[in-house]
């Protein structure tokens, strides 16, 4: 495991960073990567319901493999995740092994006793990849699929206001509102609660999830990880007369360079749906961000292929289906 010095290491976090990349991108070239930057606002930020841990393996002095563990702080805690990596030369030596059962080890002492993980996979072989071949054999049951969709920019304004104004006869009584950064103070403790219903109410396969403890103050550190990662978050919600938060719609870009915008998650509260509210936050918050930048190429969503919902909103907006990213489950 890296201790704290290694993460204060340039050296051997721009190590990590380039094993990771090596890894992803591997047989997906297209496929969009954060920036050094990024990464490194992640790991060296605090989230107060999350702890996140780092592994690496070495040969020498050259690293070969690595991992990270997130394990839940404030809820879910018999839970923990991970992702393992090993450099593209150094495969099929058992590295990526002896990493999964170190991991695995860490969250037994823990005393946690579910842990899951994932792969990103080509549709024509999310069956049979050697990705999926090597969680199975490891022990590890797949969960559910979510489909990786991307959606072309720029969309033309008059098709973002035909989406908008299809949406509007269904939402009387409710406004749309769009933030850069923070929201407004009295929206906080509205849109934590809906931050907290997400794990429960969308698609997780075999997994059961309690309601995420998402606090003002975790909050407050997800604008400062944003922050440190370079990037501005973009927050359009939909909120009731007495300006109660019940639907929201994250996008996440570079305020760099990096042409990608993240799609971090849009959610309806569940007293709430059936007023096309989801449509109304998306469609608004892309207009946003393309009236930010007029260089970006891409959003980049994801969910689960049992979303009828969520994934009949992606198709009406023309995301297109690129890849899945396949979940799994194993019991210590």
């Amino acid at each position: 495991m890296l201790d704290e010095s290694a993460l204060a290491d340039d050296a051997v976090m721009c190590d990590f960073y380039d094993l990771d990349r090596r890894a992803e991108l591997h047989g997906r070239p297209d496929a969009p990567f954060w920036e050094l930057q990024e990464f490194l606002g992640v790991f060296r930020s605090h989230d107060s319901g999350e702890r996140h841990e780092l592994f690496a393996a070495y040969d020498g002095d050259r690293m070969v493999g690595n991992a990270v563990l997130w394990s839940f702080l404030l809820d879910n805690v018999d839970k923990a995740a991970f992702k393992v990596r090993v450099d593209v030369a150094d495969r099929g030596q058992g590295i990526g092994r002896a990493l999964v059962q170190r991991v695995e080890q860490t969250v037994k002492d823990d005393g946690r006793s579910l842990v899951m993980t994932d792969a990103t996979l080509p549709f024509d072989e999310q069956d049979s990849h050697a990705y999926r071949r090597f969680l199975e054999a490891c022990g590890y049951e797949f969960s559910i699929y979510e489909v990786v969709r991307h959606l072309s920019l720029p969309v033309d304004d008059e098709q973002i206001q035909e989406w908008i104004d299809e949406a509007a006869p269904h939402h009387e009584g409710y406004t749309i509102e769009t933030f850069v950064g923070a929201v407004p103070d009295d929206l906080v403790e509205s849109l934590c609660v809906l931050f907290g219903q997400l794990a429960v109410d969308a698609p997780t396969g075999v997994v059961d999830f309690e309601e995420e403890t998402y606090t003002a103050q975790r909050y407050a550190e997800s604008l400062a990880t944003m922050a440190a990662m370079g990037r501005a978050g973009y927050e359009t919600v939909a909120l009731t007369p007495d300006r109660q938060v019940v639907a929201q719609s994250t996008l996440a870009l570079s305020l760099g360079a990096n042409p990608n915008v993240y799609q971090w998650g849009t959610f309806v509260h569940r007293e709430h749906r059936g007023h096309r509210l989801g449509l109304a936050t998306k469609a608004a918050n892309l207009r946003a961000v393309q009236a930010a930048r007029g260089d970006l190429t891409r959003v980049i969503t994801q969910n689960g292929d049992t979303n009828d919902y969520m994934v009949a909103i992606n198709e009406r907006m023309g995301f297109r289906p690129i890849e899945v990213s396949a979940e799994f489950v194993k019991h210590l």
